[in-house]
């Protein structure tokens, strides 16, 4: 029977990766084995920063398994969802061999991380009808089996075009690319969506992986505290190539504070405002005339269209609101992403936007 470490690079199995100071489970009370300063720097004020931190900080990695409902061997921390895609990519494709799918327009680290390894990259695009832009999944697994795709990476929601990709379409593709690749379910935006996560898939497909991260409902994106959910053995396989010290201690702490019994409830309560907010600026959107189209979606932006997407951009740049432009991206010539605000700066967009209609 086939094993998801059958997709690992062959030269990677066994890589016992770098054995750092940390990693030999010793106890004392004297520290002289990783030439360390013996003294904390003046500006370290909590002294906390003289050591090397723990490569996989315990607690942190329970609290965030305990979050996401998986165990903790199946959990990997890494600096943001970039370096769980650039590990990921690392560890299964051989240069120039092994390809890397993905769905434009969508966050564009997938392709970065292929281009870095050679790795060739599919693009399937995603359909634009009435529902949104939708992965086309039959596409998705003939592509991927016919160009021999190692990695498939399904945005989920979708970043930029924000919507949510059901359990059984990522089971459909899991299932048909069972032994040749792994399924990477990106779930950067799942707080603000109400579909189930693919972390529940994991028990019956080893070869899917999801990723989360605390950049976005968490608000600690300077922090960069991302993982990667998976089966256990391709973790420790993820583990062995990541780098010695992947999480500084400082983000650590300030990650397990920000996941406290009082700090989710707290981002519970925000992440339903930005829900109720998403409705309300769609719906404002969608009446004014300088847009074309606003787009449904299960994240915290909206992805919109305009008649005039320079002169939205910079209506909107000069009454001091940066929105992203997307028109160098694939079907998106005329679009902006539009994140998701309090009230009072989503007023703001509102406002400037009725300015430029009043202007025209």
């Amino acid at each position: 029977m086939s094993s998801v470490l059958d997709l690992v690079r062959d030269d990677l199995r066994g890589f016992a990766g770098y054995s750092s100071a940390r990693s030999a489970k010793l106890d004392g009370e004297i520290w002289l084995n990783a030439n360390e300063s013996a003294w904390a720097n003046p500006g370290d004020a909590q002294a906390s920063c003289r050591r090397y931190p723990d490569p996989q900080p315990q607690a942190l990695r329970a609290r965030l398994a305990g979050l996401y409902g998986c165990t903790p061997e199946q959990l990997l921390i890494g600096r943001g969802s970039d370096e769980a895609i650039d590990l990921l990519v690392r560890a299964l494709c051989v240069p120039g061999r092994d390809a890397v799918l993905y769905t434009p327009p969508v966050f564009g680290m997938y392709a970065v991380s292929a281009r870095l390894q050679n790795a060739p990259a599919l693009e399937v695009p995603l359909l634009d009808n009435e529902a949104g832009f939708v992965p086309d999944i039959e596409a998705i697994i003939a592509a991927a089996r016919q160009g021999k795709a190692k990695l498939v990476f399904l945005c989920s929601p979708s970043n930029p075009a924000g919507l949510s990709i059901s359990l059984q379409q990522v089971e459909r593709v899991a299932s048909a690319l069972r032994g040749q690749a792994l399924v990477v379910v990106d779930e950067a935006y799942a707080e603000f969506a109400d579909e189930a996560s693919a972390v529940a898939l994991l028990g019956r497909y080893d070869n899917i992986a999801v990723l989360r991260t605390l950049s976005k409902a968490h608000a600690l994106a300077a922090a960069r505290i991302g993982s990667v959910i998976a089966d256990a053995e391709l973790i420790a396989v993820l583990r062995r190539c990541q780098a010695p010290y992947p999480i500084p201690a400082p983000c650590s702490a300030l990650a397990l504070d920000g996941l406290s019994d009082a700090a989710l409830a707290l981002t519970t309560a925000r992440v339903a405002i930005v829900c109720s907010e998403r409705e309300r600026l769609r719906a404002a959107l969608s009446a004014q005339r300088c847009v074309r189209h606003v787009y449904a979606s299960d994240a915290n932006f909206l992805l919109v269209r305009f008649f005039d997407a320079e002169a939205a951009f910079q209506a909107l740049l000069d009454v001091g609101v940066v929105v992203r432009d997307q028109r160098a991206a694939p079907q998106l010539h005329d679009a902006l992403r539009i994140t998701l605000g309090t009230p009072e700066q989503n007023d703001r967009v509102l406002d400037a936007l009725h300015a430029l209609e009043l202007a025209a």
